[in-house]
């Protein structure tokens, strides 16, 4: 009484056309092959660039450089070993830290 009939519409007719179903999935598939590649050149690259160049930072640290190490702390370099540092704080104070710990190396003179 209060609900109407409802009836099923036909489907559309297929198309038979062979190159559409092979461009079909190429096509749906652009977009998120593009996402990847957008991806790569804004996220990717870009870090692995950065973790290239932190690298070669760290690899280069000798005794008497001045540098921050991850927390602020500002320090000279007393002694290198293959994955640690010895790090001058203030006279006398000396804190071992892993080379990795290394957030950016000063230049010369910067620490008073």
């Amino acid at each position: 009484m209060f609900i109407s009939e409802a009836f099923a519409q036909a489907a559309p007719a297929a198309t038979t056309s062979a190159t559409s179903g092979a461009f079909g999935g190429l096509t749906g598939m652009l977009p998120i092959v593009l996402m990847f590649v957008v991806l790569y050149f804004v996220m990717i690259r870009p870090q692995m660039k950065r973790q290239k160049e932190h690298k070669a930072m760290i690899d280069a640290i000798a005794k008497g450089d001045e540098v921050v190490i991850g927390g602020g702390v500002l320090g000279k370099v007393a002694k290198t070993g293959d994955s640690y540092l010895h790090v001058e704080i203030a006279n006398g104070v000396e804190v071992q830290v892993q080379r990795s710990a290394v957030v950016q190396v000063l230049p010369k003179g910067t620490i008073k």
